[in-house]
């Protein structure tokens, strides 16, 4: 009986460890490629399987943490990045433009405030890539930080900046988040650009076969984190109005309107806007007649509207309930050297 009982027991044990191993072999459930593909819009941001934790945005199998050198600014919120390759596929380098997404993949971007413990998530927006086009929808973090619900109609939160400023956060809706994605008419991509990534990031991404060769041009854009008192102002300046305007303000996008042409590559100082006259600026112009005059930040439409959170003037017209200080101090300091 005794030796039954031991057998008995050993058999019980070696079944639960093979329990145990299948688990750990199987792991989490895999992203759903389904819901990445599908025609449907997934009411939770859980259905897509990103994440294994969601408090800590611990990335699942095939989702790639990565950073901007210049992030886009919104209210001062931390920003939390990642891209899904289904498996078997890989981003493909297009110079130091924009990488080369495959049907399947996605963009998730999660926008945060706080820190440690008192870090709390307010939305996470997806990009997905499906057959027919990029799909934008923008996500609602509830208040036990479990998980996010579908927020197409987009909403309003109460906080606090990291400056200290009370600010209504806007969450954009989903017709918003195409304005800001829209080149000649189709959603796109705006931040994984090679020359605004890391090349030590991009050649791990090559490492790993996700992407097929670093790009040219690579890590171009200065770190804007790392940036010091005596740093050049013009690199500066030219990064953050390529990161935060020349989406819209460039040829077929939003803003193409306006003439004005934001970005990095830019090399035309007038199409940048040195001694422009607005096209139709209205009321947002001020009592100033042109988008740049150098030497003189205060005569500058640009400077005058990204130094202003009223409705009609203020620039961006989206993502901003704030004054971001630091962007309008750098602009401000490389219109006043121009010559």
């Amino acid at each position: 009986m005794k030796r039954t009982g031991a057998l008995l027991l050993l058999t019980a044990c070696v079944a639960l460890g093979a329990g145990i191993a299948q688990a750990d072999v199987i792991g989490p459930p895999p992203v759903s490629d389904a819901a990445i593909r599908g025609e449907g819009f997934p009411a939770k941001l859980s259905e897509f399987a990103f994440f294994t934790q969601y408090r800590p945005q611990m990335p699942n199998r095939g989702v790639h943490p990565y950073t901007l050198n210049t992030p886009l600014w919104s209210d001062g919120a931390d920003k939390l990045r990642f891209i899904y390759l289904p498996q078997g596929t890989q981003l493909a380098a297009d110079g130091e433009g924009l990488l080369k997404f495959p049907v399947g993949a996605a963009i998730v971007k999660t926008f945060a405030f706080g820190e440690g413990a008192d870090r709390k998530l307010i939305e996470t927006r997806v990009l997905l890539h499906r057959v027919d086009g990029w799909v934008a929808l923008p996500y609602r973090w509830n208040a036990e930080q479990t998980d996010a619900t579908l927020a197409l109609g987009g909403g309003r939160v109460d906080l606090t900046t990291p400056a200290g400023e009370a600010i209504s956060y806007a969450i954009p809706n989903k017709n918003q988040c195409k304005t800001c994605h829209s080149k000649d008419g189709e959603v796109i991509p705006i931040g994984p650009k090679a020359r605004n990534l890391a090349a030590s990031w991009l050649g791990e991404m090559v490492r790993e076969g996700a992407l097929d060769r670093v790009p040219q041009g690579a890590g171009t854009l200065p770190v804007w984190s790392a940036r010091k008192a005596g740093d050049p102002a013009a690199p500066l300046a030219r990064a953050y109005l390529d990161v935060n305007c020349a989406h819209c303000h460039q040829p077929g996008g939003g803003a193409s309107n306006s003439g004005l042409d934001l970005r990095w590559e830019q090399a035309d100082p007038h199409a940048y806007g040195l001694m422009k006259r607005p096209v139709a600026a209205g009321r947002g112009a001020g009592d100033r007649d042109f988008s740049i005059v150098a030497g003189h930040p205060d005569k500058s439409i640009l400077l005058y509207r990204m130094d202003s959170t009223e409705p009609g003037v203020a620039m961006p017209e989206l993502g901003k309930s704030s004054v971001d200080t630091e962007g309008v101090a750098v602009v401000r300091r490389w219109i006043a050297e121009m010559k």
